[in-house]
């Protein structure tokens, strides 16, 4: 997977789990002993801990049952309710290729068949809808808002045990992350993902990451991968609800994106490899798109895009994230190898917007 990243959607996995005794679970009071053999007595949970307590349990009844459960037969990942007319968003990569769909309700019961409305690749989004279930939509906030520190919750379906919940904090924001092609997904760039230390594991892909105050501010999406092999603990992505918010309804009313929202040069690239060495040493252009911003500054189909604003791009996902953080109408300083070979050259491109899937 591209950048180090574990897509956190499931498989066929199975999980052994051991279930330990309750001992030492009591609340009953105790005498502890210092070592000067002096007795003391072990302290209650301070009234803050019970009432943050109590938060956690009512947010996970008020959230847990929007989140769903959704089967392809070849994979397991996790959704969220967004309305009352039965569409659940959920990542794109969940159900890329999925000749069924099938989405189980938190409460568990019988599977509710599902279409997909459409996805977005490029976000990593998309929409399946059902009909009946009962399914209440869970509410969505602002991740602009997202505070490092703050305390969330991921609910979903890891390794298939259905209402899960992980907690643990936003530990940064703005991040860009990208994922690679995986069968018929072709990978992903996302812009300001939210990221946590909340666990995030095969099968939490399209789930809920959710605030103490009950509102769904990302839908995780990818885990880190340690570079030694295994998983990185701790380290994990959710799509932010600002996105979710800009595109999910344009899926709902037509069932693929008109607006992206995102920066694009107006080509279609390839990485091109040292034969040398056999590394990436930039992104080749295959085609131009007629009109846009990259025929316009004059790059032409057999250049290699090495930099975008000074920072370098060796491969078709280096590009993307560069692009992820600019916006349509900016002006970006790419410089090209013409023909792939000479001195290099730098053009001023007006970006345009990406088009829908």
């Amino acid at each position: 997977m591209n950048g180090g990243l574990r897509r956190a959607s499931a498989a066929g996995l199975a999980v052994l789990l051991g279930l330990g005794a309750g001992a030492g679970c009591t609340r009953e009071e105790r005498p502890a002993t210092r070592a000067g053999g002096a007795a003391t007595t072990s302290l209650a949970p301070a009234q803050g801990a019970a009432q943050l307590e109590r938060q956690y349990e009512r947010v996970i009844r008020t959230v847990l049952p929007s989140v769903v459960q959704i089967d392809t037969g070849t994979g397991e990942g996790s959704g969220v309710v967004y309305d009352t007319a039965g569409h659940i968003v959920t990542n794109a990569h969940v159900v890329a290729g999925a000749e069924r769909v099938q989405v189980v309700p938190a409460s568990g019961g019988r599977p509710i068949p599902g279409t997909v409305v459409g996805a977005f690749a490029a976000d990593d989004l998309a929409v399946v809808r059902v009909n009946g279930g009962n399914l209440p939509p869970a509410a969505f906030g602002d991740s602009t808002k997202v505070r490092v520190g703050q305390i969330v919750l991921a609910m979903g379906n890891p390794l298939g045990l259905s209402g899960s919940v992980t907690q643990g904090i936003v530990s940064a924001t703005g991040r860009s992350v990208t994922t690679g092609r995986e069968g018929d997904f072709p990978g992903s760039t996302i812009a300001d993902a939210i990221q946590t230390s909340a666990a995030i594991n095969p099968g939490n892909s399209g789930g809920a990451l959710v605030t103490l105050s009950g509102q769904v501010i990302g839908i995780p999406t990818a885990a880190a991968g340690n570079p030694q092999g295994g998983a990185a603990p701790g380290i994990g992505f959710a799509t932010p609800s600002a996105t979710v918010k800009r595109i999910v309804p344009q899926l709902v009313r037509q069932g693929r994106v008109t607006d992206s929202g995102r920066a694009a040069l107006g080509v279609t690239v390839r990485t091109v490899v040292d034969l040398r060495t056999g590394e990436p040493v930039g992104v080749g252009v295959v085609s131009v798109s007629r009109g846009g911003g990259a025929e316009r500054a004059g790059i032409r189909p057999g250049d290699v895009i090495v930099r975008v604003n000074d920072v370098p791009t060796p491969t078709q996902a280096a590009l993307s994230q560069v692009l992820a953080g600019l916006d349509p109408g900016n002006v970006a300083r790419v410089t090209i190898l013409p023909g792939g070979s000479g001195e290099e050259r730098t053009v001023d491109v007006t970006l345009g917007e990406l088009p829908g899937d």
